[in-house]
């Protein structure tokens, strides 16, 4: 078996999610059924159990996750340390919502590139609610995402900046927003709900807290989606201000004025603690602690 192989398993033994890990190593779910056969093959028990629902380890497949995670280590410890004879040299992958990727890297990166030209960053741009999800399922080595109120503890980060959360709705159609005493009524206009990540948590708390049952029109993934909705007219969305400054949808909305008040996003870069022993992890990591703007 080769180091690739282990590195797909253990992502995979992270994930228990065929679609996703294929998807991270550009590959069909076919061949990553492939992959884990011929893995089955040479340790000779089964690893994982799955149907149609679910993915788990087998007793073998947690034994063997154990020997996986410690060999792509040793493996990785081994390169860096190679490395550190000459230049660093490398490869850093990196996921982050388009926005961010506009808004936060170039800065980062050109101090980067400057300092450590013979590190590669491989950037995949997504939906900013899966950047943590990313990471976990180690499709990623380093991530931009809104913080959570707590982290998960085998996670690190760096706070860089803050930015409201902002409710919009569209420019040309005002008569969409009903109101009740002169305020809005949420259970009579329609809004357009993210799918998941941190900003669908604060509205629900908010609704919830109000004992509001809102009028939900659409559940979308991706704020660009969530802009594009609002701006065609079919409801009111939240959408974090920086996303809105930076979005071409921009001119289609209008912030509301009389909206509540969620508490904003903290965006930070996030890693891996165990990653924090790779050299190239922590010259990236150095890198965003002197160039971290004040929050």
């Amino acid at each position: 078996m080769d180091i690739r192989s282990i590195k797909i398993f253990n992502s995979l033994a992270a994930s228990l999610h065929f679609g996703q890990t294929s998807r991270a190593y550009h590959m069909t779910p076919s061949t990553l059924t492939r992959l884990v056969q011929r893995l089955e093959a040479e340790v000779g028990k089964q690893l994982f159990y799955r149907d149609r629902r679910s993915v788990s380890l087998t007793p073998a497949g947690i034994l063997f996750k154990e020997y996986a995670e410690e060999t792509e280590l040793r493996w990785n410890t081994l390169q860096n340390r190679l490395a550190a004879e000459v230049e660093l040299q490398g490869n850093i992958s990196l996921y982050c919502s388009v926005t961010a990727a506009n808004a936060i890297l170039p800065a980062i990166l050109k101090t980067f590139r400057a300092h450590y030209p013979g590190i590669q960053l491989h950037l995949q741009t997504g939906d900013a609610a899966m950047a943590l999800d990313q990471l976990q399922n180690k499709a990623a080595d380093v991530t931009i995402a809104a913080l959570p109120e707590k982290l998960p503890s085998s996670i690190t980060s760096i706070e860089i900046i803050k930015t409201p959360l902002v409710f919009v709705s569209p420019a040309s159609q005002h008569e969409l927003i009903v109101y009740r005493k002169g305020v809005i009524d949420w259970e009579k206009t329609p809004i357009i709900l993210p799918e998941k990540g941190l900003s669908r948590v604060r509205m629900d708390k908010w609704f919830r807290e109000n004992g509001i049952a809102p009028s939900v029109y659409a559940q979308v993934a991706g704020n660009e989606a969530l802009l594009t909705m609002v701006g065609l007219g079919c409801g009111v969305g939240v959408i974090p201000k920086l996303v809105l400054e930076k979005s071409l949808m921009h001119h289609e909305v209008v912030v509301l004025e009389t909206a509540p008040v969620l508490t904003p996003f903290t965006i930070g870069v996030c890693t891996a603690k165990k990653n924090m022993d790779n050299p190239l992890i922590k010259a990236f990591w150095s890198t965003v602690q002197k160039g971290a703007r004040p929050i």
